[in-house]
């Protein structure tokens, strides 16, 4: 059952205040949850894409200006914004496709859900991987010459598991929110129909 657009506008405020959150503090000990955001932001707010993406890469290019200028540095000066750094919006619109594709196969709760939730999750986050890691390694002046196929899949595997991990992580609570939430309701509509039958 699709969210109502209140119910949007609420899930969206609190994906944005997460990713604003862990953005903020990049590297600190609580990792960033863009990554998540995006794919849960494809599942929970398919019907919304068109308002909702667009809003969230803002905020994630906004929080990233932020926080390097108030380093002092100027941020086309910072050496994660190169030519690369612009592949962010087709790498996070990955993992938005693979939540919604979810959202558009799942059927209920259950042991068919969960699979194609790893299936989606592993695809869209790859791809996004790729995307960031690999535009990073080929396209920004930042990486030492010379480049070749053996170092970039060198590199990319020094990053891969841990870019996984910590998307997995905040994903899967996630989706134990989304469980509990889902039950909570289905006893409450269950509850009052109960109540409207006597």
């Amino acid at each position: 059952m699709a969210p109502k657009q209140t119910q949007r506008i609420g899930i969206f405020l609190a994906l944005a205040l997460v990713m604003s959150a862990t953005r903020l503090h990049h590297f600190d000990a609580l990792p960033d949850a863009s990554w998540a955001v995006f794919f849960l932001g494809g599942y929970w707010l398919r019907g919304s894409t068109r308002w909702a993406f667009p809003i969230l890469m803002a905020l994630a290019v906004l929080v990233d200006f932020f926080v390097i200028t108030h380093a002092g540095i100027s941020f086309f000066d910072h050496y994660c914004v190169s030519a690369a750094y612009w592949m962010l919006a087709p790498a996070y619109l990955s993992l938005w496709i693979g939540g919604s594709w979810l959202a558009k196969h799942q059927r209920g709760l259950g042991v068919r859900t969960l699979g194609l939730a790893i299936a989606a999750l592993l695809v869209s986050e790859f791809v996004c991987y790729l995307l960031t890691n690999g535009s990073y390694y080929w396209m920004s002046a930042t990486v030492p010459q010379p480049r070749s196929m053996a170092n970039w899949f060198a590199n990319f595997g020094d990053w891969y598991l841990l870019f996984l991990k910590t998307t997995a992580i905040y994903v899967a609570v996630g989706a134990v929110l989304h469980v509990v939430v889902s039950q909570l309701a289905g006893t409450l509509k269950a509850g009052q129909q109960h109540d409207a039958k006597q």
